[in-house]
């Protein structure tokens, strides 16, 4: 006899290996943005025009605007993998300590994974998201510096090698303060958004389907909700936590001039105005919820047929 098996149950190297593989893709198509943004973060009056300009005279174009794309791949790959192992397990921990109405599945849904409350969503995304950061932080580093125009390492082995010698172990860790303020808050809000989007959506559609007579909501659609569910998250979170994001630029990029989080803000406030904190907006909003609904419509959809029957 067949047995069902929950997606929210899959076990965790199915987890792993559909974040893995929705991180990477998503980093290998967004590079570009990624890259742009850096180049515009990196200075106090930074131009797009002007860092697109620089990229066209460049006699590889594409190599150019994909320069980082290895350790941006290993960082967002495995940041994906993590994270989202890290959310599930912790999930399954809300759930043994929850009780049943906490922790439901939308019959018929979009949705792969469990249904909690808001609370639960904003906590396990903060946690998950600083975990992951953490584990990943010199990747992270390595990434930056290898998209901004300050440094030219021929690669990712020679970078480390001198983020070592120039500021030892501690190097690595450059603007994680900054990166754990922007993305433990921002990782928990972006699930509570990202969920109740979809939930609200779930239940015009589905409303729909029972009109015609069918009692699921099919793939494409799931897919489709889910994707737009990420899109209105993405942007929502990025746009919240920008400043900390190109205070985590500078301080990764010049870790001598830029030591901390309130100097660097203080000194970009200074020398550029409010504005040096909005750098890169635009780019990172676009990057960040064109990542987010591709890794986690990926992401569910992997899950959703690890469902079908054994």
């Amino acid at each position: 006899m067949n047995e069902t098996r929950s997606p929210a149950r899959a076990k965790p190297g199915l987890h792993f290996a559909s974040g893995l593989g929705s991180g990477i893709a998503s980093a290998v198509i967004l590079q570009p943005l990624d890259f742009l943004k850096t180049r515009v973060q990196q200075t106090g009056r930074p131009s797009l025009s002007a860092c697109l300009r620089d990229a066209r005279r460049s006699s590889q174009l594409i190599r150019t605007l994909w320069r980082g794309t290895v350790p941006s791949a290993l960082r967002t790959g495995f940041g994906s993998a993590l994270y989202l192992t890290s959310l599930n397990a912790i999930r399954q921990h809300v759930q043994q300590m929850g009780d049943a109405e906490e922790w439901r599945r939308e019959t018929g849904g979009s949705s792969a994974l469990p249904d909690l409350t808001y609370t639960a969503n904003l906590v396990s995304g903060a946690m998950a998201r600083t975990i992951a950061g953490f584990c990943l932080m010199p990747l992270t580093v390595i990434k930056v510096r290898f998209e901004s125009s300050l440094y030219s390492y021929p690669s990712m082995i020679a970078a480390a090698r001198e983020i070592q010698r120039a500021d030892g172990l501690r190097g690595f860790f450059s603007g994680f303060g900054a990166t754990a303020i922007r993305d433990a808050p921002s990782a928990g809000m972006y699930v509570v958004i990202y969920e109740s989007f979809k939930k609200r959506i779930n239940s015009w559609v589905f409303t729909s389907y029972l009109d015609t007579g069918h009692a699921t909501i099919s793939g494409p659609v799931a897919s489709s909700i889910n994707f737009s569910s990420a899109i209105v998250a993405g942007a929502a979170c990025s746009a919240i936590s920008n400043p900390f994001d190109a205070i985590k630029t500078r301080i990764q990029l010049q870790p001598h001039q830029f030591r901390n989080i309130w100097q660097a803000a203080s000194v970009m406030v200074a020398q550029d105005g409010f504005r040096s904190l909005w750098n890169g907006l635009a780019l990172r909003m676009s990057r960040k919820a064109l990542s987010s609904a591709l890794a986690w419509t990926v992401y569910e959809e992997l899950i959703r047929k690890s469902s079908v029957t054994a």
